[in-house]
């Protein structure tokens, strides 16, 4: 018999062979209480997850109408399915494999803004709206210059959600009780504040009422947010229809997510974070939403311990041989490697208040993340814009540790830095270039060098350039790295031995040579 597709009317017919959490029928009748701009996984494996599981534990009490920018994708499976989707969860939990299988209700129904834009406006006039949550990806939250607010709708997210307020402000009479609690998930620091400013020089460009301009500063929260949480894109056919034979039913919007997950509000510590705490009652569900009135500190423990190792490790892996984190964390030297980097030098380095402790646990918990044996994050894929990621990620980290450390003791260098820079500039050494793509070569196989510096650094290895040339180029840096005492020729040293003996011999040198040292659990450095 052909397996019914996933809806609200066919729940329960099917025969699911793993466990499955449905949504009591009760919810479906709960108010929208959330307009959502955008439908990718990340928003539905995290802040979708989060509101479901709390409308299980009746403690939100509401539901999403989502807006999607065009009329194209998955809308008609959302409308199909009934806003239902299928969340996978899978990972390790203090090395332990779990595995859970939930269908998510938090979604009433889906809006094209191409289309039905008046839908859309019509939702500002409801009462028990309260919260906007976005994800419209870093380059969402931008001011497009010649941005019209008569358009139906407007290009940019910040110009529809300008004109979305503007219909709320309008509907009830700009009272302050009608203000939103606005959450921006964009991966951009300070996101709330940054969009409240573009929706602010909006209106002011579009000439709008100026008791509006003032309500949309005074009786609106922009909440700054960080979202943390491995959901790749939809599964690929063969691992859709092994998951689809396991629940006994079709789903074309089913997600996969690791079980870690993290969001992050700033809200602050008087009175008006008291009423964003009340209206986002979601975050009593689950351990995973904080709500502080700093968050700069998860910010930086990501950025610097998770994507920091990412970024000095992916070279090294993948010239190793591996073609995965996973893959990498299964071999003793790339794992041994990747745990003293993050630990003995990454959190000691963070430029941020943060104590010795909570840099352990967090550390550990992205090792553990790294193992997920359900997860495969490929290398290659993290090397895209290795030079950008560098500089966000990892240069203020080596200007930390010269700060605190090399200022005492001059012979202190951040080895394991070093050699994750090393191997960043060979992993840029171009064998071949064809109409401006560079490619270099491992064990006699191409890959890809995507980085808008693959010319530069093709031209540099040509002519057999010097490191402290790359570490002075302030375009890359935007600092002079070669300052640094030490620095180049330290890394230098790296690349010179990477080329002769291999990447896998001078991991093995380096962890020997780091045998007799126990990596201190409370990292005396911060002491």
């Amino acid at each position: 018999m052909p397996q019914l597709p996933l809806s609200r009317k066919n729940m329960g017919k099917n025969t699911p062979h793993v466990p499955l959490l449905l949504p009591r029928p009760a919810i479906f009748d709960l108010p929208e209480r959330v307009i959502q701009f955008g439908t990718g996984v990340l928003l539905r494996g995290l802040c979708d997850y989060f509101i479901d599981e709390a409308n299980r534990q009746g403690l939100f009490n509401g539901r999403i109408v989502v807006v999607k920018s065009t009329d194209q994708g998955d809308a008609a499976a959302f409308e199909a399915q009934n806003g239902l989707f299928t969340h996978v969860i899978r990972g390790l939990v203090n090395d332990q494999p779990v595995e859970e299988y939930r269908v998510n209700a938090a979604i009433s129904r889906t809006l094209s803004a191409r289309s039905q834009w008046a839908d859309v406006l019509a939702c500002a006039h409801n009462p028990e709206l309260q919260i906007v949550i976005s994800n419209t990806t870093e380059v969402g939250i931008q001011l497009v210059e010649d941005e019209s607010l008569t358009a139906q709708p407007p290009v940019s997210f910040p110009g529809k959600l300008t004109c979305f307020l503007y219909e709320r402000w309008k509907a009830f009479g700009g009272s302050e009780a009608s203000g939103l609690v606005i959450v921006p998930t964009e991966l951009i620091p300070d996101n709330g504040i940054r969009l409240q400013e573009i929706c602010l020089e909006l209106a002011y460009r579009g000439g709008l009422d100026v008791a509006f301009i003032d309500w949309l500063e005074t009786a609106n929260r922009f909440c700054n947010s960080l979202v943390d949480r491995i959901v790749p894109g939809k599964p690929n056919p063969t691992e859709l229809a092994a998951y689809e034979q396991q629940l006994g039913y079709r789903d074309n919007l089913l997600c996969v997510s690791e079980v870690y997950r993290l969001w992050a509000i700033e809200a602050p510590a008087d009175a008006s974070g008291e009423r964003v705490k009340a209206i986002l009652s979601f975050a009593q569900a689950d351990e995973g939403v904080l709500l502080a009135p700093d968050i700069e500190i998860y910010r930086e423990l990501k950025l610097r311990l998770l994507n920091g190792t990412h970024t000095l490790t992916c070279a090294l892996n993948y010239l190793s041989g591996c073609d995965t984190v996973r893959q990498s964390m299964k071999r003793a030297l790339n794992a041994g490697f990747a745990e003293r980097l993050m630990l003995d030098e990454l959190a000691p380095s963070i430029p941020y208040a943060v104590d010795a402790s909570t840099a352990e646990a967090f550390g550990r918990q992205v090792l553990e993340r790294f193992r997920n044996p359900f997860l495969e994050h490929k290398l290659l894929s993290i090397t895209t814009n290795y030079t950008t990621k560098l500089r966000m990620r990892v240069v203020s980290l080596v200007q930390s540790y010269y700060a605190r450390f090399t200022q005492t003791d001059p012979s202190d260098r951040p080895e394991d830095l070093s050699l994750g820079f090393a191997a960043y500039l060979l992993f840029m050494k171009a064998i071949h270039e064809e109409n401006g793509r560079f490619s270099g070569e491992r064990n006699g196989e191409p890959y890809a060098i995507q980085d808008e510096a693959a010319g530069w650094f093709a031209d540099w290895w040509q002519r057999d350039g010097e490191v402290t040339e790359v570490l002075a180029h302030t375009d890359f840096w935007e600092t002079d790295l070669s300052k640094l005492p030490g620095f180049s020729d330290c890394i230098q040293d790296y690349l010179t031995a990477l080329q002769e003996n291999g990447v896998n011999a001078v991991l093995e040198q380096r962890l020997s040579a780091m045998a007799e040292k126990v990596v201190v659990q409370s990292y005396t450095k911060f002491e």
